[in-house]
């Protein structure tokens, strides 16, 4: 026993940093995904067509894009344990009070998912922020890998849960018990995270030795270099791909158990069901990229052809497989195409996310908020624009090939432009 209690205190300090911010993506993404479920159930009391329930779910991305890159700037300037704190426990608050504003009107519910969408705004830029400190370059992917891997773990556990919560107690339920979790996890937070390893006193000196020798150095008070962000290439490139990759995570984490209840009649748990598989694909093929990235790149293979390998892979693979599904009746199968949709998709963890910290570490956090500015549009336009399709033409073939097209020109992007090479000290 006193061994195994050796082990566990003495493993690096970094890892409890890294674990802290991956269960911050877990319930960012629970609470993002659980209304994808419960508004079926909402739909049905409020007598919702699909167009409206499509303005419901891309509401969230209002706020969600307005707070990217002002809580990037915060989150440079006053360092990523405060801001992600109280992010948390914001969009928690509004998670809870989502039951309140729906039985209002959907004037108030839009508003109250557009306050949520502020908070979690700054998820990955506060992250990102503890990343330049607290992770070391040849840990990047792996690490970035599980921090992204938080998606598709939150979005299971909403999935599976949710559909439960609402047949069992309710569609309010899954609101309350969402964000009295969050709430938990901001106590914990507030006692064992710390921004910076060299005043952290838990941190031990060898790993301090580590971390200042090879991360980004802390320095508040430098001037952020907006117009070398404007001018490169390679940033416009990260935010095109940012904006490509996002459409087909956002359009299936609002609309993927509409599709499995509407096109293959499932009840809404089983559309749940349905749908949490392909994240499970998603969970496991991203981190095992995340490990295999940091791999090639140590067996000699330049991280820019890493980044480019990952990120094409992902956005051709993801694109092949919504093309292949379009068409499909039978629901197994578009289990499995949609399991291959999202699990290639996920190789874009080790393509384009880690890009930030390559190009620009001392920034990566601004950075962030600006690419996942463009990245947060898909999820207001895309989910809209879906949501008019399906109306439209009565099924999701027409949304799924305009997913593949904009997967394809990404890629196209990423090839040309993309580079892994710092291009802001």
């Amino acid at each position: 026993m006193s061994n195994l209690s050796g082990r566990f205190f003495n493993w690096p300090r970094r890892y409890t940093i890294v674990a802290l911010c991956v269960f911050a993506v877990f319930i960012c993404y629970a609470d993002r995904v659980n209304i994808s479920v419960a508004a079926l159930a909402m739909q049905e009391e409020f007598d919702w067509s699909e167009t409206t329930k499509g303005y419901v779910l891309s509401s969230f991305f209002i706020g969600y894009l307005l707070f990217q890159i002002p809580s990037g700037w915060l989150a440079n300037k006053l360092g990523g344990k405060l801001i992600l704190g109280f992010a948390v426990l914001w969009w928690s608050l509004f998670t809870f009070l989502t039951p309140f504003a729906a039985g209002i009107s959907i004037f108030v519910l839009v508003v109250a998912r557009i306050g949520m969408g502020l908070g979690e705004a700054a998820m990955f830029p506060s992250a990102y922020n503890l990343y330049s400190r607290w992770v070391p370059p040849n840990e990047r992917s792996r690490s970035v890998s599980l921090l992204v891997g938080g998606i598709p773990l939150g979005t299971l556990f909403a999935l599976l849960v949710t559909g439960w919560l609402v047949e069992t107690y309710g569609w309010p339920a899954a609101f309350y018990s969402f964000g009295v979790g969050g709430a938990l996890w901001v106590v914990i937070w507030y006692f064992y995270a710390h921004d910076d390893p060299a005043t952290d006193p838990r941190c031990s000196e060898e790993e301090k030795n580590l971390l200042l020798s090879l991360t980004a150095p802390v320095d508040q008070a430098q001037s952020i270099p907006w117009g070398k962000f404007a001018k490169s290439k390679a940033v416009w490139a990260l935010v095109i791909n940012h904006f490509c990759s996002n459409w087909i995570l956002y359009m299936l984490l609002a609309w993927l158990p509409s599709y499995f209840r509407s096109q293959h009649d499932l009840s809404i748990m089983s559309a749940g069901l349905y749908s949490a598989a392909p994240y499970l694909s998603m969970l496991i093929v991203g981190n095992l990229g995340g490990f295999g990235a940091d791999k090639l790149h140590a067996k000699g293979m330049s991280l820019t052809s890493v980044r480019k390998l990952m990120q094409v892979s992902g956005l051709i693979g993801s694109a092949a497989c919504l093309l292949a599904v379009k068409d499909v009746s039978d629901p197994y199968l578009a289990m499995a195409f949609m399991s291959g949709a999202l699990g290639l998709a996920a190789l874009m963890w080790s393509g384009f996310v880690p890009n930030h910290l390559d190009i620009a570490p001392r920034y990566a956090d601004v950075l962030m908020g600006i690419t996942n500015t463009a990245g947060t549009i898909p999820g207001i336009i895309g989910v809209i624009i879906t949501g008019w399709l399906v109306d439209t033409t009565g099924s999701f073939a027409s949304a799924f090939t305009l997913c593949a097209a904009i997967n394809i020109f990404g890629a196209i992007i990423w090839v040309i432009f993309s580079t892994a090479e710092k291009i802001i000290d």
